[in-house]
């Protein structure tokens, strides 16, 4: 074994997930490759924290132009693979990485969150040979399934990796104590957003227009923006955006990754979506998030409690005990990835036994 491992990037948010992950396994003498498409920011992100990386591709916004490309990025990534060499393939469940392992005869670890991507999962999870999972994750996987206690976010927003900067502020033009509100527009243009809307046109106005009233308001969006919302638009570069959620008073949009990234980092968080994930409503029971459907009714519940939290001086302090409790039954994610990979195979069967314990991660 030659200790080396390809990782594929699917999302810029893959970037900030695994990154903990490679710069500790070449701490302990991996040789860590991420492989990606040429998608949103996330080459941006790979050059920032300067992490070992490859294009096999370039990213298709419309589905059937994704499956259309499937074959001739599948052998971009084969020939890639061949000269690289991996040990181990690591994945957000990609066909890419599948595919490319199972004709190369090597491991296949993935890792999912999002329990709407049938899909996705039909034509990949056959080639997988784990799936990891939070233990709130709804669906099952059968065998190759493998729960643990923790999200995605905490394997970059853990208090052991993750230290919020101030210098954010100086960035946002915010002065230190300030309030401002973060707010998230999504594209809807992935394969499990079909049949989605988000919030309305006029909702978004009524949102910006209401909060605006109480505090700063900066807004995210992967569209563009009306005339009438442009002047509100972030302008931070893409790695600084988890230091400007944790300084924020309140974070609200239809993005699952952000809502969920404000709630662990203790910032209340508004999730707009019809899709409920297991773990946004495991962070609802712990009284960090706040979910709510795409419906119109919704869209208005959400705005009218987003101003009452807007108008709370004490919000944010509400939520550290809060936040304490949940980073109390949950891992540093990072640490099990990194004893995972490491340990592989046998990891799976220990990790499989009924008296693992997972405090080790802690």
């Amino acid at each position: 074994m030659n200790n080396h491992i390809m990782i594929e990037i699917g999302h810029p948010a893959h970037v900030h997930l695994f990154k903990h992950l490679c710069w500790e396994l070449e701490k302990k003498g991996w040789k860590v490759l991420f492989i990606t498409q040429d998608k949103d920011c996330a080459i941006s992100l790979l050059k920032y924290y300067r992490l070992p990386y490859l294009i096999f591709g370039v990213n298709q916004k419309e589905i059937y132009k994704k499956i259309i490309s499937l074959p001739k990025l599948t052998l971009k990534m084969i020939k890639i693979a061949q000269n690289f060499k991996p040990d181990i393939f690591f994945s957000r469940v990609s066909p890419y990485s599948g595919y490319t392992s199972f004709l190369l005869k090597k491991p296949h670890i993935t890792l999912t969150d999002t329990e709407n991507v049938r899909l996705l999962d039909l034509i990949s999870e056959p080639f997988a040979t784990v799936v990891l999972t939070s233990d709130s994750y709804y669906r099952n996987h059968g065998s190759k399934q493998i729960r643990f206690p923790g999200y995605k976010e905490l394997a970059y927003l853990h208090p052991n990796v993750f230290t919020p900067d101030e210098r954010v502020l100086e960035m946002l033009e915010v002065k230190k104590g300030e309030k401002y509100a973060i707010v998230r527009f999504v594209a809807w243009n992935a394969h499990h957003d079909i049949g989605h809307k988000g919030i309305s046109y006029e909702n978004k106005i009524k949102l910006v227009n209401t909060l605006s009233k109480h505090l700063r308001v900066f807004i995210s969006s992967e569209t563009e923006l009306p005339d009438e919302l442009k002047k509100y638009k972030i302008n931070i570069p893409p790695e600084q955006m988890h230091n400007a959620l944790a300084f924020a008073h309140l974070f609200i949009g239809e993005s699952s990754t952000m809502a969920s990234e404000s709630a662990v980092l203790g910032t209340p968080s508004f999730y707009i979506n019809d899709s409920q994930l297991g773990y946004t409503n495991d962070l609802a029971k712990y009284e960090l998030l706040y979910t709510y459907t795409e419906s119109e009714q919704d869209q208005i519940q959400a705005i009218e409690k987003a101003e009452e939290i807007a108008t709370n001086i004490y919000a944010k302090q509400e939520l550290i005990t809060k936040r304490n409790n949940l980073l109390a039954d949950k891992i540093d994610v990072t640490e099990f990835l990194v004893w995972f990979v490491e340990n592989y195979p046998e990891s799976v069967k220990e990790v499989k036994a009924k008296d693992f314990d997972f405090g080790r991660f802690k």
